[in-house]
């Protein structure tokens, strides 16, 4: 009875099933139920919804216009947004798609302007009577030497030879001397094989081999010129929302590959023989023990993060975690650290301070990581990291590019929820302790000064330069939107 209450629960699942069968608006609505009643709580699910949707938003969307796609997404992230301002991630998907679409409206443009050079057609050929060009003179074949051409241009007039490197290779056959009409102290090199095939040309005037293309002509374009690659038919503005509909899919597949990539560099920062603490049951942590200790041998201290992740810390110990923060089922848990060989030691909260000094490295989890270097990760974390800090141990966080948002907590305290207050103190002992103010926070804010190194899908990094990973993921007129 118990499962088939699970399976009917509301969630990310049953959000994904009847997100191609239900309207967009119905879709929208529901996403923003599901995130105000806190039945999506994860970051890696919030994301995943918000892709989804934003992604559906996009392809039911009729208008071809960029700008007016833009304002869709925009109205919709607000939404989403403001349905659950502490879920960061949700802004952050916003934003990259946000992004998507004014890099694709940026790339259409350039080829709508390439394409309208293409349709201008090349400069109409120069008259031979004209002030541009003077007839070829035939040479007798007696005269060894016949006299250089001189070209009649006034010294303050003379272009620079090196201003458009196209022209220069051309402007080296003319002596500096000779092209201000001087007598050079140097004989031409007439001789050459090639100086016959340049005197049987017109010569051109300086000013006509560095002067642009003219962008207006008198001749009508042909009609093969005149067609653009926007005007063919496999490049209409549909193509313009399959592109970013791939750009989409390209960040739902890194939500789904993130984990891996970032378990990827576990050898690198675990060494055999070492003690490693590490807080709550955070998947992204365990798969990353999971890749070490396929190579490595060493021992992990678990804390149980009670009272909200006590539970699913003592399921992760023992091998009987089959969910993932989706809450779907995975192949990733179900050979725990302790058959691998791993000896892990699992504690209360209250003994972490302790047993800190027998601790070579700390390992978190994160729930969002803000761009000053902070991070709100599960409550408990602050007091982990303030103990690594007396004690001068590392602290390393692990943590997915999607959870990095741009922005700074000016307000800390408005990032932190608060859980049912029930699970530190039950009602049934509300008489008890009555005048008592119980408060259960859900998440703790992290300062940037605690945390050594960050370890992302894209590399480690030291907290003071997630700024410039800031910058490179989000558009700056897309921070705010």
């Amino acid at each position: 009875m118990s499962s088939t209450a699970v399976a009917l629960s509301p969630g990310l699942t049953t959000f994904l099933r009847n997100l191609k069968i239900t309207s967009i608006e119905s879709s929208i609505e529901t996403l923003i139920s599901l995130l105000k009643r806190r039945q999506i709580r994860q970051s890696h699910s919030c994301a995943v919804a918000t892709a989804y949707l934003l992604m559906r938003v996009v392809s039911m969307f009729r208008d071809a216009e960029p700008e007016k796609l833009i304002e869709r997404v925009q109205q919709v992230g607000r939404l989403i947004v403001a349905a659950q301002p502490r879920e960061m991630v949700v802004g952050n998907i916003v934003r990259r798609v946000l992004g998507l679409i004014r890099d694709e409206a940026e790339n259409e443009r350039f080829r709508g302007l390439s394409a309208q050079r293409q349709k201008q057609p090349p400069p109409p050929p120069s008259d031979t009577g004209s002030d541009n060009t003077r007839p070829h003179t035939p040479q007798s074949a007696g005269d060894t030497h016949p006299a250089p051409t001189r070209l009649e241009i006034p010294l303050h007039h003379a272009p620079h030879p090196r201003r458009r490197g196209g022209h220069h290779n051309e402007l080296k056959t003319l002596s500096p001397f000779d092209a201000y009409g001087r007598v050079s102290s140097r004989p031409p090199l007439m001789t050459h094989p090639s100086f016959s095939a340049v005197m049987s040309t017109p010569v051109i005037s300086m000013f006509n081999l560095l002067s642009e293309p003219q962008s207006e002509s008198p001749q009508p374009a042909s009609p093969i010129a005149s067609t653009s690659p926007t005007d063919q038919p496999g490049n209409s503005p549909k193509d313009f929302k399959a592109e970013v509909i791939d750009g989409i899919t390209e960040i739902v597949d890194e939500l789904g590959q993130v984990d891996d990539q970032i378990a990827a560099y576990a050898l690198e920062h675990i060494h055999s023989n070492e003690i490693i603490l590490t807080y709550t049951a955070s998947v992204t942590v365990q798969k990353f023990l999971l890749k070490a200790a396929a190579r490595r041998k060493f021992t992990v201290i678990h804390v149980e993060s009670y009272p909200n992740s006590h539970k699913d810390s003592h399921a992760a110990v023992t091998g009987t975690l089959t969910g993932d923060e989706e809450g779907l089922a995975t192949d990733s848990f179900q050979k725990p650290l302790i058959a691998l060989g791993i000896t892990v030691i699992l504690i209360p909260d209250s003994a972490v301070f302790a047993l800190m000094s027998r601790v070579n490295k700390v390992i978190l989890g994160t729930h969002s990581v803000l761009a000053n270097g902070g991070l709100v990760a599960a409550a408990g974390s602050r007091v982990v990291a303030s103990a690594a800090k007396v004690h001068k141990t590392p602290v390393v966080v692990v943590s997915g590019i999607y959870k990095l948002s741009p922005v700074y907590p000016f307000d800390y305290e408005a990032l932190i929820e608060y859980g049912d207050a029930s699970a530190v103190a039950d009602y049934k002992y509300s008489d008890v302790v009555e005048g008592v103010e119980v408060m259960n926070p859900l998440y703790d804010y992290v300062p940037a000064e605690l945390v050594d190194l960050y370890i992302t899908n894209v590399g480690a990094h030291a907290p003071s330069y997630l700024y410039r990973i800031v910058s490179d993921h989000y558009r700056t007129e897309d921070i705010t939107f």
